[in-house]
């Protein structure tokens, strides 16, 4: 079995790699894909930065830099993994990275970086959520503990 776990590098995408890695260690026979997708170069990026190949060092360097703690947690675990890097929309670009790799399922933090503070599914997660044709599991990131006042 092969999981996609999308990892942008926030505490929501290691929640989701810790998850899978938990199903891992109960016994699911499975290797992961850790993915990460930068979006297109902005028309700032493209009139500052001259030339593909420039653009594309950055967007691996950024995917690398992102992916960097869940590989690491990974090694650390021993699992099997394999690490994509992509530029484009995120969630066309991770369903194309789901049924090139075989995966069978996808794991995935409720929320990214890049949304909104408050929202309970952000919009990457929404889509693969109803748009994906293999299972999604959305794993939450744990609430702090309430904190109980002193003198109470």
């Amino acid at each position: 079995m092969k999981i996609l776990v999308p990892v942008d590098g926030s505490s929501a995408s290691l929640d989701a790699v810790q998850h899978a890695l938990q199903l891992i260690r109960e016994g699911l026979q499975a290797s992961l894909v850790l993915a990460n997708v930068q979006e297109p170069a902005s028309l700032w990026e493209l009139l500052r930065v001259h030339g593909a190949e420039q653009i594309e060092a950055i967007c691996r360097s950024a995917g690398e830099h992102s992916l960097q703690e869940a590989a690491a947690l990974c090694q650390a675990a021993g699992a099997e993994f394999v690490q994509e890097i992509a530029q484009g929309e995120p969630a066309a670009t991770l369903h194309d990275i789901a049924e090139e790799q075989g995966c069978d399922l996808v794991v995935m933090g409720a929320r990214g970086k890049g949304e909104t503070p408050g929202t309970r599914l952000g919009s990457v997660a929404h889509a693969l959520l109803h748009d994906a044709a293999l299972p999604v599991t959305i794993v939450r990131h744990p609430p702090a503990p309430e904190v109980e006042p002193e003198g109470e």
